[in-house]
């Protein structure tokens, strides 16, 4: 099953924060507590915090960072 095209950017946001998220939430629970018992369920835990402020933030910022690309980035040339 597949979206509705209007949906492009939420499921961006979605699989951006999603990704993100676990990784933060992953290297923050290793550093502060370290890899051993419990580990996966320290990094679920924060996860469950850090998804929805992830998506939020990505929801809102996303139109920022496109503005900033195409200040920083050349376009593309013709061949």
């Amino acid at each position: 099953m597949k979206l509705p095209h209007k949906l492009t950017n939420i499921a961006f946001a979605a699989y951006m924060a999603g990704i993100i998220a676990f990784v933060v939430s992953a290297a923050l629970a290793a550093i502060n507590t370290g890899i051993g018992a419990g580990f996966f369920s320290r990094v679920l835990n924060a996860y469950v915090v850090a998804f929805p402020v992830a998506f939020t933030s990505v929801v809102i910022f996303r139109p920022v960072v496109v503005f900033l690309v195409k200040k920083t980035v050349h376009a593309p040339t013709p061949h």
